[in-house]
């Protein structure tokens, strides 16, 4: 199978559309792949490839402040990267809506990211129960407790961060998968995740999967750092066609 890359602007986002040339008119499974922190669409192509071989329409879109939309990033650890994270969060419906309105869809819609798009990917799941199957690779299902790590981190190097840092943030109140696991409610959600990772700690993810045994969540860890194998990009499409192509059938 022969899969295309097409570089598209919706609107102000630019975002790499990959699916099997001889599909790029066809109502397809929609699954919407998020990046890392500091990267850029181009570092998850392979993933992306992965999945459009298994007949899904993947849309790699370039974060704000990311890739083709790079600014500097601000001197005031954090206020880039919940920026970034919030603005893929707005956005979210708009892709889905004009993929549907070109009638390239099915109905059926899959969510996953890496590190900061890992971490977008869990907060979706508490808004929108359009999402059918997710996975969050090396990301954290509990913003609340990211921030706290940053805010300690950067009180630890003399960072400047706002007396009123909190309230600021406080918008990751309604959007911490951990607070309201019931959310996932039926849907199957894949995790991956590195126990030696450096950035994003292995325990957010294994906590939340420990405390919720009764929900449909694939976990799978490895002795790695904040770095995903070519392996896991396989076992990540083999699990959107597992469960995405199911349910679309």
């Amino acid at each position: 199978m022969k899969v295309v890359v097409r570089k598209r602007m919706v609107g102000n986002i630019p975002l790499l559309e990959v699916v099997a040339e001889d599909k790029i008119y066809e109502p397809l499974p929609l699954i919407i792949y998020y990046h890392g922190w500091q990267t850029a669409k181009e570092l998850v192509l392979t993933q992306g490839r992965k999945l459009a071989a298994k007949n899904f329409r993947v849309l790699l879109p370039d974060a704000a402040n990311h890739g083709e939309r790079k600014t500097k990033t601000s001197e005031i650890p954090s206020l880039t990267f919940w920026d970034s994270i919030q603005t893929n969060l707005y956005e979210f419906g708009f892709l889905v809506d004009y993929f549907e309105s070109l009638g390239l869809t099915v109905g059926k819609i899959g969510v996953g990211g890496l590190s900061m798009g890992g971490i977008t990917t869990c907060m979706l799941l508490t808004q929108h129960p359009e999402i059918d199957v997710a996975a969050c690779v090396m990301g954290s299902p509990a913003p609340i407790k990211y921030r706290e790590r940053i805010r300690l981190h950067a009180s630890d190097l003399g960072f400047y961060l706002p007396k009123d840092y909190r309230q600021l943030t406080a918008w990751l109140e309604g959007y911490d998968l951990s607070l309201s696991p019931e959310k996932v409610a039926d849907r199957p959600l894949f995790f991956w995740h590195g126990t030696m990772d450096e950035k994003i700690p292995y325990q957010h993810t294994a906590d939340f999967v420990e405390a919720n045994p009764q929900k449909k969540l694939t976990f799978v860890s490895a002795e790695e750092r904040h770095f995903v194998q070519i392996a896991t990009m396989d076992q990540i499409a083999e699990f959107f066609d597992a469960e995405l192509n199911l349910t679309a059938s």
